[in-house]
């Protein structure tokens, strides 16, 4: 903490604040890549005929999202349970897909 923000606490806090923001931007954006790559992946499945649910490859990705979680220093429940919430909702998609309902 520089000692301008130490006098400024208001100040400091608008400076985080201001990070914050930026880093959910950055994150939204992320969210709406991965899931255009992943509505082509459903797409793909329904093409061939592939079942919308992969267990193997979400088990492979459960224990990579915990291990990038322990490198960087995340709770490595949160980031599964993150993982879960975001393929469940994939999942979804590729039903919807396979359905003809996108």
């Amino acid at each position: 903490m520089t000692a301008d923000s130490h006098h400024d606490p208001m100040r400091e806090l608008a400076r985080l604040r201001a990070s914050i923001d930026n880093i959910d931007a950055a994150v939204i954006h992320l969210l709406a890549e991965r899931f255009k790559c992943t509505k082509a992946v459903g797409e793909l499945k329904a093409r061939s005929g592939l079942p919308p649910a992969d267990k193997a490859r979400e088990a492979e990705q459960v224990e990579r999202m915990r291990a990038l979680a322990r490198t960087a220093d995340l709770d490595p429940d949160f980031a599964e349970q993150f993982l879960a919430f975001i393929v469940t909702e994939v999942i979804r998609h590729h039903e919807k897909i396979r359905d003809g309902r996108s």
